[in-house]
């Protein structure tokens, strides 16, 4: 999905939702730049609705040097600030750590601030001044010059603060394609497709209901004991809780995200004859048999299926 864009903009909540990217063997654990930065013709930016850590994201900025993401990433001016305070007051509060369960980043108590208007934003801060811009000015330009901007979400659509499975199990904002667009200053209209991602199966962190979770037996049963190892949280390290792809929620997402198109990823997890497959024909048929029913449960085609951890063990139909 990178290959093309002429800006990767990341929306979302902030660095509370990692995600790891392999290029080349290597892999890269980001919380604040775009995942996008393997394609170095792509600029990176960072949209106002998402919550910047100061000290995470020049720490990013370091270790991907290789792909001169420093000469490419732009953070808008507006982006409230994530304040040492914000994480000490994540950490002190028994409802937010203990009860909820949340990843300690600060994202929680920073959104309350920009809500009550007393945040500091990345215009105040020194550090972040080399890479301050406009993002919404950038993307809008950018389409107006007939560019391609990718909106790169973060969370999951059960964790919406809106439309999460049970509040108050969720996060501290709205993670649905909408919100992802408001985040970096795109009007409706102007969006083309809505890709919405599954995994191949359901992981969670933290609590709140999960219903359709499997114990410990039952994981291993299914997709072998290594998957408790891989199944850890890029920001806290933590176990994930797995469960069984849930039809219902998947529905539910497409039609709440306006989804056009459906990833569905680690389909290698689930059959393991399916690892590295870049054809549909290599696909093994129960990986097919799932696909499809994936497609029927939510009424959106599945265009893309990764298969594995390599950006070229992709099977893409479109």
């Amino acid at each position: 999905m990178t290959d093309d864009p002429d800006v990767v903009a990341r929306a979302g909540v902030g660095p509370n939702a990692g995600h790891t990217v392999r290029v080349d063997g290597k892999d890269y654990g980001l919380r604040q730049v775009p995942c996008g930065f393997p394609n170095t013709d792509s600029t990176l930016a960072i949209g106002p609705g998402v919550l910047v850590n100061p000290d995470v994201l020049l720490e990013e900025v370091e270790k991907l040097s290789d792909f001169n993401v420093q000469e490419r990433l732009v953070v808008d001016e507006r982006c409230a600030v994530i304040e040492d305070k914000h994480i000490e007051m994540e950490a002190s509060s028994k409802h937010l750590s203990d009860e909820i369960n949340t990843t300690g980043t600060g994202c929680g108590p920073a959104n309350a601030d920009r809500a009550l208007r007393k945040a500091k934003l990345a215009r105040d801060v020194p550090e972040l001044e080399p890479f301050l811009d406009d993002v919404p000015g950038l993307v809008n330009e950018t389409l107006d010059d007939g560019g391609t901007v990718l909106v790169e979400g973060t969370q999951g659509f059960g964790l919406s603060l809106y439309h999460g499975i049970e509040y108050p199990y969720v996060t501290s904002k709205d993670t649905t394609a909408s919100a992802f667009a408001s985040d970096v200053g795109i009007g409706p209209t102007r969006v083309d497709e809505v890709y919405v991602v599954f995994k191949s199966y359901a992981t969670r962190v933290g609590e709140g209901p999960f219903p359709t979770e499997l114990s410990r037996e039952e994981v291993i049963e299914k997709f072998g004991k290594e998957i408790l190892e891989v199944e850890r949280g890029t920001v806290t390290g933590r176990p994930r809780r797995i469960g069984e792809f849930d039809f219902e929620m998947a529905k539910r997402a497409c039609v709440i995200n306006g989804a056009t198109q459906v990833v569905l990823t680690c389909l290698d997890r689930r059959f393991p004859d399916a690892a590295e497959a870049q054809t549909w024909h290599e696909l093994p048929n129960e990986a097919k048999k799932f696909v499809r029913k994936v497609e029927e449960a939510t009424g959106v085609p599945v265009t893309l299926i990764s298969t594995g951890p390599e950006i070229e063990h992709t099977v893409d139909l479109r």
